[in-house]
This record gives structure tokens, C-alpha cells and sequence, in this order.
């Protein structure tokens, strides 16, 4: 069987055993075409109306239904539309009159594949059964492929029994059955993106597309485009017209990620997409209406970029509407355990291992350790070991040196003792020097990253007889 060429780069091949069901009421025809079919080396299939046809594709395995349009009992149409309600992926070929062109057209619209006009030769039917076995073929695949991704994102498959785990969760699965906008916080490698697609997979959108966007990572001169779109000649490069990520996630999610790094210029639009669920193309002037769940995240703090004018308030609260805080993996070290041995149960399928095992003090390691880089940190240091390790037991020995001998954390300040001892009053006197200084001497961005209060902060900033500057002095605030 010849191949088909579908793209530049792609030459793919239908499968030679195909089954291929013929419904015509003209014997003649049917038996010619089914002739060629066999001839080509399909198996074949045949009716003389529309209901046997309909019967046949609901009992059969059909790879390709090939139909006229006008039948006694059930038309071309209906059985169109019958057969793409019970097996969507398998394309229907349309034999139509010449000048019977606009009804041919009325039955792709129901979801036909293609149509050819009689009277047409063999050739041209065999290229058109192929193209159109490439298609369901394709179909098939991306549905396959579908399911995978819907599978592996669903939150049962979210590693975690802890109890932080286990609120995050709950609420995560709540939150997923409406289409109520979510703002995801935590630090980096947290698994913020993981957390949106088991939100978005587990909902009624599951179906429809999931669209990513790193906000961090696309040039702001060039984001807006992104994001909604741009015209052919709205700006130099723009050769043609093209869909932004609003537009290729319609009818599903749009996850935006380090939404904290959304150029001001362009927060007011987003939030006009939010409130009024439509976008403007760069270079047009005509709204589009678009119908996308927004997901966003973020490891910085938006309240303090906030109080710097660096983030809008009311896009905030537009996109905060229901906020999933993530906990650090040094905030649940009763997961790492689960984690690693799920880690290194993917790391073993994905490098071809055999499976293999660790013992009882690398996962004591792996729990006192404080893992700055979080779950991402772990998951990459559990596939190093795999593969370096020399047997199929990860030792102590395969441990990278700063997890076996780890330095001393308190939360992500690394302490180091001096031998002859300190003063307790100077390391706080030093911490709240450096917390004004980092903070332009604002008391109340102060206190709150030092997480006490206004009245708090400056009752020390007393004592250890650290005066606020002028301006700062008459700051209001919390208290």
C-alpha cells in the first residue's frame, strides 16, 4: 500500500487491514467499489440503505464508513450523524452527484471527512480512503494520549498524606469542579503546575485544552502577543495572523505561571479579560470572546509587591478568588518517603533499571535534609542516584555530599555557630537591621516578613535603639 505524505516532516502509513463499510443503494456502484476496496487489500463491509448500514457500523469494528447521501430509510446525513455520535474518531467519506456539491459540504459539517464526486476512478478513491485513515488513525491517537495525560494528572495521583497535603487537597478538589479562578502560591518547585492540571483534569474541562504560559519567561515586548494575540503587520515579524493563548485555550485552562512578573502595562488588560471574558487581537480594534478558565501562580508574595505598586490590588483579589497556598517539602517531611520511592520507581520504567530498592538510612537522609529546591529538588536528586548508583540498592554511599552531611537550617537561613559562642540580643538586633534595610525602612513590610506585628517590630527597634528614619517614623500601618 502506497504512503501518505500528511506534513513536510511526517510520512506515516495507515494500518493495511482495515475494515471499510460501503452504504449505497446503487448495486452497481457498491459492488465496483467494493471490488477496488478489496483489491487494495481492506476488508469490506456492504448495505443497500442506511438503516443496515447503521447496523452493521454498531456491531463492527469500522476503520472508515464510505456513504451516499441519498437513501431509502435513513439518509446519508442522518447516518452521519448516528455513526460520528457512537465512534467520533472514524471518518466518513461522502459520494455525492456532480453539482450535488453544497450538500456534500452540509455533511462535513455533521463530520464527514471528505467527499468525492461521481464518477470517480479507483485511484482516487484509494487516496482518499488512505487520507482518511491517517486521519482516524491520528484521531485515535491523540484521544489515546489524552486519557494518558488525564490519567496521570488526577489528584489521586498526587503524592502526599500529610496533613498540610491532605488540606491542600481537599480544597483542590473542591475548587475543580466549578470554573472559579485559582491563584496557586508556594515556592519554586513546589509543584504549582502539577496542582493546576490535577485542577483542571478532574473538572468539567478536562476534555478541552490546558495552556501554560511562564510569564517570566517570554520578553515583555513580546507577551502581549502571547497572551491575546497579534494581526499580520502589527509590529515587525508579525507575517501572518495568530492565536494567543486565550484563543488556544478555548473552552479549557489557562495556566499562568510567575503571573507576579505580568509587566505592569499589561495587568489592566488581563483583568479586563477576566471581567469581561474577551480579548483584542494586537494591531485590531474588535473584541473576541473567549470562554477559558484562568489559573494562576506564583512563589513571591504578591501583598508585598502590592504594597511596592508592583502588582495591581484589584487583579489580585480577580485572581485570588479561591488562593491554594503549597507548603515547602521541609513543611511535610512525612511525604518524602512516598515521594522518593515513587521518584525512583518512575526514574527505574523511565531509564529501563529493573527495579530497584533503598535502604533504611538514605531514606532518614532524605527526610532530615531541608531541600531548598523542594519536590523538584527531589525528584531530580532520586534519578541521579538511579542511574550513578552501581547495584539495585541506592546506599548511603550514592548520596550526594550535601544531603549526608546537610549545614544547619532554620527554615532557609543557613546558621552557622561560632565555637566561642553569641548573643542572642545581637543576632535579633542583626536580623531586624537587615529586615529595615532590606525593606527601605518600611515597618510594616518589615514585620511582615519577619512575621510579627508592626507594634512588635518597633518595641525591638527600641530596645536595641534602632531609630526609624524620618520617613518612616510617621508610616502607618498595622498594628
Amino acid at each position: 500500500m502506497s504512503q501518505v505524505k500528511i506534513s513536510d516532516e511526517k510520512i506515516v502509513t495507515p494500518k493495511t487491514t482495515a475494515t471499510i463499510l460501503i452504504a449505497d443503494d446503487d448495486d452497481s456502484l457498491r459492488r465496483v467499489l467494493e471490488f477496488q476496496l478489496r483489491e487494495g487489500g481492506y476488508e469490506v463491509l456492504t448495505a443497500a440503505d442506511g438503516l443496515a448500514a447503521l447496523e452493521l457500523f454498531t456491531g463492527a469494528e469500522v476503520d472508515c464508513l464510505i456513504t451516499d447521501l441519498r437513501m431509502p430509510g435513513l439518509s446519508g446525513l442522518e447516518l452521519i450523524r448516528r455513526a460520528s455520535a457512537i465512534a467520533t474518531e472514524t471518518p466518513v467519506i461522502v459520494i455525492t452527484a456532480y453539482g450535488d456539491v453544497e450538500t456534500a459540504v452540509e455533511a462535513m459539517r455533521s463530520g464527514a471527512f471528505d467527499y468525492v464526486t461521481k464518477p470517480f476512478n479507483r485511484e482516487e478513491i484509494l487516496l482518499t480512503v488512505e487520507k482518511a485513515l491517517v486521519f482516524g488513525q491520528a484521531i485515535s491517537e491523540n484521544r489515546r494520549l489524552r486519557r494518558l495525560v488525564h490519567d496521570r494528572f488526577r489528584l489521586e495521583h498526587v503524592i502526599g498524606s500529610s496533613e498540610r497535603m491532605r488540606r491542600v487537597l481537599d480544597v483542590v478538589e473542591r475548587v475543580a469542579r466549578s470554573d472559579v479562578t485559582v491563584l496557586i502560591t508556594g515556592e519554586s518547585g513546589t509543584g504549582k503546575e502539577l496542582i493546576a492540571r490535577g485542577v483542571h483534569f478532574s473538572g468539567p474541562r478536562a476534555e478541552r485544552p490546558f495552556v501554560a504560559l511562564n510569564c517570566a519567561a517570554i520578553p515583555e515586548t513580546l507577551i502581549e502577543s502571547e497572551l491575546f494575540g497579534h494581526k499580520r503587520g502589527s509590529f515587525t515579524g508579525a507575517i501572518a495572523d495568530a492565536k494567543g493563548k486565550f484563543e488556544e485555550a478555548s473552552g479549557g485552562t489557562l495556566f499562568l505561571d510567575e503571573v507576579s512578573a505580568m509587566p505592569p502595562v499589561l495587568q489592566p488588560k488581563l483583568l479586563r479579560v477576566l471581567q469581561e471574558q474577551e480579548i483584542v487581537r494586537l494591531g485590531e480594534s474588535t473584541p473576541r470572546k473567549v470562554n477559558v478558565r484562568i489559573i494562576a501562580a506564583t512563589n513571591r508574595d504578591l501583598q508585598t509587591m502590592i504594597a511596592d505598586g508592583a502588582f495591581r490590588e484589584d487583579l489580585y483579589f480577580r485572581l485570588a478568588v479561591v488562593p491554594i497556598g503549597l507548603p515547602p517539602l521541609r513543611e511535610r517531611r512525612e511525604d518524602i518517603p512516598l515521594l522518593a520511592e515513587h521518584f525512583l520507581k518512575r526514574a527505574c520504567e523511565r531509564h529501563k533499571l529493573g527495579e530497584m530498592l533503598m535502604e533504611r538510612e538514605v531514606f532518614a537522609a532524605l527526610s532530615a535534609y531541608t531541600w531548598p529546591g523542594n519536590v523538584r529538588e527531589l525528584e531530580n536528586t532520586i534519578e541521579r542516584m538511579s542511574v550513578l548508583a552501581t547495584g539495585d540498592t541506592i546506599t548511603l554511599g550514592d548520596l550526594p555530599e550535601n544531603i549526608r552531611q546537610p549545614p544547619n537550617y532554620v527554615g532557609n537561613v543557613l546558621l552557622e555557630l561560632p565555637p566561642d559562642g553569641l548573643s542572642i540580643e545581637q543576632v535579633e538586633r542583626e536580623i531586624i537591621r537587615q529586615a529595615l534595610e532590606m525593606h527601605d525602612d518600611n515597618q510594616t513590610r518589615a514585620a511582615r516578613y519577619l512575621d510579627i506585628t508592626r507594634s512588635a517590630l518597633i518595641y525591638r527597634m527600641q530596645k536595641y535603639g534602632l531609630a526609624p528614619s524620618p520617613e518612616a517614623a510617621g508610616e502607618g500601618g498595622e498594628s
